[in-house]
């Protein structure tokens, strides 16, 4: 017989002998002992009463014993109750199994219908088991011993939950509520009562929460669970947790449980994430529609449902609970066309989506693969030429201009008027800052997302500073086309819109791409370029494009209720895909091919060029890079009055160190976009 077993029956004879010592001498009730070699610490006081003494009464085949409510025998001292009625062959099975009665009960000492009980507390779960955690440790059995550490992990959840405070009704849950401490066992994982016990979550919580199971009941999640018993099916536990219970009202709830629903509905919950309403709960932030304020809490029902909040005779009902009119604009039919969990690889059920996608992904790539590979080449080439000193090659001019001016060394080009210098520093302030909010709500997922949002203020400051951003930039790009259409108007007579002071292609640009290209792999001399190049002119108008795009989606964005009256629902969708691919789009090219054409090809090298805050280029430059439109100054004797004096030294410092801030906040931008971009893949 095991050692264990035998002790458990000397156990038993003793406390019989006892028991019977007892009932004939009364007075010898108790004794006194030394607990203090015991797993944790109790009074130094015995108990006599055995278990069979105990299950005389609390047996569950036992008639039942009516006593004495104590909660009511003020009101009413005829109230009574059924004893606790206890299965002796659950308890034994119990991961209590091994312990007596007295062990957690060591304040009763008789077996009276109203027990005496000493001065002691009563049974307390939390401390016992703390106890024995301590013990454990100091003993070095942690390690053996760690299923015990999970129970006081719990504990301090508990300590800290909703059912650990005292509620308002005076009922607050306690351990053996849900847990049922004399025949409490968790069964193996993977076993059919494993199963069993999982799903009988809901009936437990049905002892306190009756209204909840209710409706729980009826419910998609329900009927899986009670009637199908479908072990995935969600039970309480895996939208509330088992042991740090909050109120269902606060912030930190809403967020985690929306979190939950898509680690079931993980599809589902990606495109969700992929909305405004999703890309801000992911923040932190729970001032947009979550999963049950769409789908309900408890009650879930099918879609198909006539009764479901989402059935399409009740989804608009559904959408005013938010969009009512007075926070935000009302919904109308229009909205029950918005797609909320749209994907774009479904043609059948998104096709507006769908073809919006791969249009983006089609330009991403087209833009991307050509300037990448165009910006790879060049600086190989020119790292070449400069190894080689074959940019040497070129006239220098200081010999042609020596007899006209002596001191060339202190004139250079104008390139660019006050003006249009001004609006370049407004425009990359605002579109940097429109990077900033908007990549920040775009990668809501990433670890610095919540970080920059809350620095900014909270969504709502930051869609505010998103929005004044936009109407910057949009400004700048307006007073440019006017300032622009002026220019043309003055010099009528005179401009051709195809000529070298045009920013409209023409077919000498589709000739110096291919040169370019040929000199890049040693296959003909570099081109040379009139006013404007044509990389030039696609980042002028890569901004109308972006202008059109991006503007116009962003302006769809801010004003819903315009747009609304308008289109259908599911623009929205387009909308936000547009939006944010276009975004991707004109950050990363801003801060690569952009700044490689301007700052970091090696001819340039070391960054910035100043040329944008300065408005001028040195001779040396301007000739390398603009040739036709220096020789044809040359020759009609116009250069002169291009000349202006170089920047003073303390214009140039300033103006490198205002570079060099953009160039830094530019990069640190790229930084986030490629850490949001490549960490969606890790994300889904």
């Amino acid at each position: 017989m095991p050692t264990k077993m035998i002790a458990k029956q000397l156990v038993f004879i003793i406390s019989g002998a006892l028991y019977l010592t007892a009932s004939l001498f009364p007075s010898q009730v108790i004794a006194l002992v030394d607990t203090k070699n015991s797993a944790f610490e109790t009074p130094q006081t015995i108990n006599i009463l055995d278990d069979a003494s105990c299950l005389s009464c609390h047996a569950d085949n036992t008639q039942a014993i009516l006593v004495a409510d104590e909660k009511e025998i003020e009101s009413d001292a005829e109230a009574k109750r059924n004893l606790r009625a206890i299965s002796h062959s659950g308890f034994q099975k119990s991961v209590h199994g091994d312990m007596s009665c007295i062990g957690c009960h060591q304040n009763i000492v008789d077996s009276k219908a109203d027990h005496n009980k000493l001065d002691l507390p009563d049974p307390d779960c939390a401390s016992c088991h703390m106890d024995l955690w301590e013990n454990y440790g100091q003993q070095g059995r942690d390690t053996e011993m760690q299923r015990m550490g999970v129970v006081v992990e719990n504990i301090e959840a508990y300590k800290k939950s909703f059912h650990a405070k005292p509620a308002k009704v005076g009922l607050n849950a306690s351990c053996d509520d849900c847990h049922h401490s004399h025949d409490f066992n968790v069964p193996p994982s993977g076993t059919l009562d494993r199963t069993d016990w999982h799903l009988s979550i809901p009936e437990i919580c049905n002892d306190c929460h009756a209204e909840p199971f209710e409706a729980y009941k009826n419910s998609v999640h329900g009927k899986e669970a009670l009637q199908k018993q479908n072990i995935k099916s969600a039970v309480c536990t895996d939208c509330h947790s088992s042991h740090s219970i909050t109120p269902t009202s606060r912030d930190p709830f809403q967020i985690t449980v929306t979190r939950k629903c898509g680690s079931c509905h993980q599809e589902k919950y990606e495109t969700y994430r992929d909305t405004y309403h999703g890309q801000i709960n992911t923040l932190g932030y729970v001032n947009t529609a979550k999963c049950y304020d769409c789908h309900g809490s408890h009650k879930i029902l099918s879609a198909d449902d006539p009764q479901s909040t989402i059935h399409p005779d009740n989804r608009l009902t559904t959408c005013e609970n938010c969009h009512d009119g007075n926070r935000i604009p009302k919904a109308t039919e229009a909205f029950l066309s918005f797609h909320p969990h749209a994907n774009t690889h479904d043609y059948e059920k998104y096709p507006q989506v769908w073809i919006a996608a791969k249009f983006m992904h089609g330009l991403l790539l087209f833009v991307f693969g050509y300037f990448w590979l165009h910006s790879l080449l060049w600086w190989f080439r020119e790292c070449r030429d400069r190894c080689s000193a074959k940019n040497q090659q070129h006239i220098r001019t200081e010999e042609l201009l020596a007899h006209k001016y002596p001191e060339e060394d202190k004139r250079q080009v104008r390139r660019f008027g006050l003006l249009w210098r001004i609006a370049h520093l407004l425009f990359a302030l605002s579109v940097m800052m429109l990077i900033l909010t908007g990549m920040a709500v775009f990668y809501a997922y990433t670890a610095w997302a919540p970080v920059v949002i809350e620095l900014l203020g909270g969504p709502m400051m930051s869609g505010l500073i998103h929005r004044i951003s936009a109407a910057i930039m949009l400004s700048i790009f307006f007073l440019h086309l006017v300032g622009v259409s002026i220019n043309i108007y003055r010099n009528r007579k005179t401009f051709r819109w195809l000529g070298p002071d045009s920013m409209l292609p023409n077919w000498k640009d589709c000739r110096d791409i291919w040169a370019m290209f040929k000199w890049f792999v040693y296959k003909g001399p570099r081109p040379i370029f009139d006013r404007w190049t044509y990389w030039e002119k696609f980042d002028y108008w890569a901004v109308f494009w972006g202008m059109v795009v991006i503007g116009g989606s962003g302006m769809m964005l801010a004003f819903p209720e315009v747009t609304i009256s308008i289109f259908p629902g599911w623009i929205f969708n387009v909308v936000m895909l547009v939006h944010g691919e276009e975004a991707f789009l004109a950050a990363v090219f801003l801060f690569t091919v952009h700044f490689f054409n301007n700052h970091f090809r090696p001819d340039k090298l070391p960054p910035p060029d100043v040329a944008m805050f300065t408005g001028s280029q040195s001779l040396k430059e301007f000739k390398r890079d603009h040739q036709m439109q220096y020789d044809r100054l040359v020759e009609t004797g116009q250069l002169e009055k291009y000349l202006v004096d170089a920047p003073s030294r303390p214009m140039t410092i300033g103006s490198k160190i205002l570079g060099l801030l953009l160039i830094i906040c530019g990069l640190a931008l790229l930084i986030i976009v490629a850490i949001g971009f490549f960490g969606g893949f890790t994300h889904d």
